[in-house]
């Protein structure tokens, strides 16, 4: 009996593909079908349709698009996410558009987040009414 499988495997999102080292840096272009760490030095563009992990010791410049990403070092750009945690120790400069944002104690952020969902919320305190 034989098992047929696909030429290309998809890796899962929690397999992480890529990994950038604490004493590694690299500018460029990243695109990803599996997850990425970073603990070095980034500046760039990151895409990936899996998970993006900022370690303790990143330093990351960049416009960043993922399913998922996890702050817990420093960044500076923009992330469009599905979901973005910013955990304690982690700090971020620049713009966030994601469907869900969880903020830890501890952690830094200057910009803004836009929440997208396909329908906002109704809006309560819009005039006229009381």
């Amino acid at each position: 009996m034989r098992i047929l499988r696909s030429r290309e495997a998809k890796p899962s999102p929690a397999y992480i593909e890529v990994v950038i080292g604490p004493g590694a840096s690299f500018k460029g272009q990243l695109e990803s079908q599996g997850s990425i760490r970073i603990d070095g030095f980034y500046e760039g563009t990151i895409k990936t349709q899996a998970n993006v992990i900022l370690g303790e010791s990143a330093k990351v410049v960049a416009d960043i698009e993922a399913k998922a990403v996890s702050v817990s070092g420093a960044f500076k750009g923009t992330i469009q996410a599905d979901r973005v945690e910013l955990l304690a120790g982690g700090r971020i400069w620049g713009d966030i558009t994601v469907k869900s944002f969880l903020l830890d104690e501890g952690g830094y952020i200057k910009g803004q987040v836009v929440m997208s969902t396909p329908e906002p919320p109704e809006n309560p305190f819009e005039e006229g009414e009381k």
